[in-house]
């Protein structure tokens, strides 16, 4: 599930068997590589040609053009979702310089240890919360100084996980 912003318009769309699914309805769109930027679409028997013109990883945010105007987008997935349902805000992550649990759960799987060094968005965890497994990812770069909790353990809301 994600959720993209367009100016003022938001979609949620999800990827299915029978296709994609933009705010519950399924979105029939054919889609071919052109090049390595550039799509080419058809949509409701009319083609349009995509290009991507910036990627902004850190703020989730993808630049594209379609038959020559551009257009800002803003993508949040499931975890950014979950987060900030939960009223955790992400926006100033990079600045942190701890990792605490998004909610309660169980560690089941550590992909760090004290001395790593990491990249933003790299994984350093998986938590096992409401059933799911959520990898809970590097804020930003740098060196992990301590890891507070192991493979195995319980944990409440905002318990300091992982430290830089």
């Amino acid at each position: 599930m994600f959720e993209v912003t367009v100016g003022s318009n938001t979609f949620r769309i999800q990827r299915t068997e029978e296709g994609l699914l933009v705010d519950d309805m399924l979105l029939s769109v054919d889609v071919a590589r052109a090049s390595d930027n550039t799509y080419s679409l058809i949509y409701e028997g009319k083609s349009f040609t995509g290009e991507i013109v910036r990627i902004d990883a850190r703020h989730r945010v993808v630049v594209i053009r379609i038959n020559g105007k551009s257009y800002e987008v803003k993508i949040k997935d499931r975890f950014d979702l979950l987060l900030e349902k939960m009223g955790i805000a992400t926006n100033d992550a990079s600045r942190l310089n701890v990792v605490r649990a998004p909610m309660p759960g169980l560690i089941v799987d550590m992909k760090v240890k004290e001395g790593d060094t990491v990249a933003e968005r790299d994984p350093l965890l998986v938590l096992e919360a409401m059933k799911m497994e959520n990898v809970l990812r590097a804020p930003g770069s740098g060196v992990v100084k301590a890891v507070h909790v192991s493979k195995g353990d319980r944990v409440e809301k905002n318990q300091i996980l992982v430290e830089f």
